[in-house]
């Protein structure tokens, strides 16, 4: 299992993170996802067959890109 956390600076609200807690949740691997409204972090816990690289991928399709 791998948990990594993401700056996502286009939070704004806390329909920011629920949207962003319901679509990556519907990734396949997921098991959880975190998001704090003042950091503007989101962490995510996963395992194969989810990765990095497609949790990322879905969150620009989104409109939350990642700041590394």
């Amino acid at each position: 299992m791998k948990t990594v956390q993401y700056h996502v600076p286009a939070i704004n609200c806390k329909h920011c993170v629920m949207t962003i807690k319901r679509e990556v949740s519907g990734l396949e691997g997921v098991k959880t996802v975190e998001g704090d409204l003042p950091s503007k972090n989101v962490t995510v816990t996963f395992d194969s067959p989810a990765t990095q690289q497609a949790i990322e991928s879905l969150m620009q399709q989104i409109g939350y890109p990642v700041q590394r």
